[in-house]
This record gives C-alpha cells, sequence and structure tokens, in this order.
C-alpha cells in the first residue's frame, strides 16, 4: 500500500506534486501539513498532531468532510511527522512518500531522515520529495532516473553500510563500506539519464537535485 504523508515544511510549486496524487494512495497529514493539503484540494483520511499548526478554517474545512483527527498533546516524546510515520506503518504501507519534509529547518529534516530508518531496514520503501531535491532511503536498491549533470550523494545513515555500489556515475563505486562519520560520497554526477545504487548490508540515504527542466 502506498501512503503520502504530508508534513507542515517547505513545499515550493504546489504543482510538482500533482504526479504523485494519483488517488490510489492513502494520505495522512501531520497537523499544519493539512494547510497544504486544503491548498492542493487533498482530502486526507487522517490528521495527526498537536493541532497547534493547522489553520482554524482548514480544521472547519475537514472536519465538515468527516476526515479522522487524533490529537496528540503539545508536550511529547515525538514530532507530529514521525506520528504520523508511525501510523503509516501500522496501517500496512509498503512505500511511504513524505512532502514537506525538508528545507524549512535542519533539525526538523534530519529527524524526518532518521525517523525512517526503522523502517526501511522493515523494507518499507521510503523517500522525501520537493520540487528540486528528492531523497531517498535504500536498504536494498535503488534506480536513480535523471538528467545527466545531476549531482547525487550517498550518506550511510547507519553506523556503516556495507557492499555499496554506484553505477552509471562520474564517480563509480564497487562493493565499498560507506562510514557515518567519513561521509565522501558526496557530489557525484550522473552520467546519463540512469544510474543504480545499491547495498547489501546498513541504511542509505540517497540525495538527488534535479536541474531546471528535470524533474
Amino acid at each position: 500500500m502506498r501512503f503520502i504523508v504530508m508534513a507542515n515544511g517547505k513545499y515550493g510549486d504546489l504543482s510538482f506534486y500533482n504526479q504523485y496524487l494519483t488517488g490510489q494512495e492513502t494520505i495522512l497529514c501531520a497537523d499544519g501539513g493539512a494547510n497544504h493539503a486544503y491548498k492542493m484540494g487533498v482530502v486526507p483520511q487522517i490528521i495527526i498532531g498537536d493541532m497547534d499548526s493547522i489553520f482554524p478554517e482548514v480544521k472547519e474545512y475537514f472536519v465538515k468532510r468527516k476526515v479522522t483527527f487524533k490529537k496528540f498533546p503539545r508536550r511529547k516524546d515525538f514530532t507530529d511527522t514521525q506520528l504520523v510515520l508511525t501510523k503509516a506503518a501500522e496501517m500496512g504501507a509498503s512505500e511511504i512518500i513524505l512532502l514537506g519534509t525538508l528545507g524549512r529547518r535542519l533539525d526538523h529534516t534530519l529527524s524526518n531522515l532518521y525517523g525512517g530508518i526503522e523502517m526501511a531496514q522493515r523494507g518499507i520503501k521510503i523517500s522525501h520529495l520537493s520540487p528540486r531535491l528528492a531523497v531517498y532511503l535504500v536498504s536494498k536498491e535503488l534506480e536513480i532516473i535523471g538528467q545527466a549533470g545531476d549531482l547525487v550523494s550517498v550518506l550511510s545513515l547507519t553506523e556503516q553500510a556495507h557492499g555499496v555500489t554506484v553505477q552509471g556515475f562520474d564517480y563509480p563505486l564497487d562493493q565499498v563500506v560507506l562510514e557515518q562519520k567519513v561521509p565522501y560520497a558526496i557530489s557525484n554526477v550522473l552520467s546519463g539519464n540512469r544510474g543504480m545504487i545499491s547495498v547489501d548490508e546498513g541504511i542509505l540515504a540517497v540525495f538527488h537535485y534535479f536541474q531546471e527542466g528535470g524533474n
């Protein structure tokens, strides 16, 4: 099952996301992420959080449409986005696409990336999408589709990632070990319109920066 999680971060051009909203996915919002869903004409199944960021008129709109609200206290151990991620996994998600999780606050961005590690280890596909950048959590392999010249960086989110192979890039790697504390696989360049990245053990974060006129 494919889920889309909408957080309350930076979105940019909202029309970019139309390609991912096919009507076949389950949409969950983290608190103020509902404001962006409202702008995009999207009705989520559930809105989760402490409800300190959702606009009153947006809340009223979704209440009238019988959207489920799950309210948590403001003083809590987990962010609203983490709570929504957990809910998506509980509901049987095999793929989770997160929107609005990159770019506004670095601490939240890192938390959003780290929050998907356990799910990626369980085989759930995790990606964070924005108009200029996509970040994928990789537990096995990933095909990158883009344009020659696209920048792609690979980081290990686990202490070590073993058997990392990068093909179709200007700087290929073959069965190397990437360490979290030695992040050297930065700013690689896609040689053509496709590249492959794989890992035998560990979790990678793959950052794909789109060029103008790209994705």
